[in-house]
């Protein structure tokens, strides 16, 4: 009897604003498998997640909430004073996002899923630690600008922090030297336009 082709592990990436969600409910809507892994790593520093018991030993029980989750606004005025302090909460977190990603794939894969959709926000700054897990990487490509104007008018976050952030993350020159496949959902491209592009994206995809 023969075996079922594994499925193909695509990874999505882009930059804040540039509608990665919006592309990844698309594929999701066409069958795709979607693994989330900010979900996943929100999940573990939430009240009684299973990153909160090293947070508290790293950085003490002033870093977590009366309820039992990650005190947020502590932890980003601590990594604002010391930047290190950003690679040692991900170094709790990192492994038991990746952990949980390849057990919910493993789950996936059991029930027949074509397309695992690997939903990595900083793909780009992982270095090898995702790239070699995955088949393919898609990159939603969104310029600079129109990145700030779309966050401004979700988040309503000051231009000096949104700037901050977008600091701390890889350039679009360097997610687009990692893309296979490339979404363009810059200023002048409409959600139809999108959909029409993920649309195609799929079909080439067998799904």
């Amino acid at each position: 009897m023969s075996r079922e082709p594994a499925p193909l592990r695509l990874g999505l990436t882009g930059g804040m604003g540039s509608g990665k969600s919006t592309v990844a409910a698309r594929l999701a809507g066409h069958g795709a498998l979607v693994l989330d892994a900010d979900a996943i790593s929100r999940a573990s520093t939430a009240a009684g997640g299973s990153a909160i018991p090293a947070i508290a030993q790293e950085f003490g029980a002033a870093f977590i909430t009366a309820d039992g989750a990650l005190d947020r606004a502590r932890m980003r005025e601590l990594v604002y004073q010391e930047p290190a302090a950003r690679e040692r909460l991900e170094a709790i977190v990192h492994p038991l996002v990746g952990r949980e990603i390849e057990r919910q794939a493993a789950e996936a894969v059991a029930h027949g899923a074509r397309l695992l959709v690997f939903d990595i926000p900083l793909l780009a700054e992982s270095g090898a630690h995702w790239r070699e897990r995955l088949d393919r990487i898609l990159v939603v490509d969104c310029d600079r600008a129109t990145q700030i104007q779309r966050v401004q008018a979700r988040d309503h976050l000051p231009l000096a922090q949104i700037e901050a952030i977008l600091a701390t993350q890889a350039t679009r020159a360097q997610r687009l030297a990692l893309a296979d496949h490339v979404i363009d959902n810059g200023a002048d491209v409409t959600l139809a336009d999108l959909h029409r592009q993920v649309d195609a994206l799929a079909r080439t995809l067998g799904l």
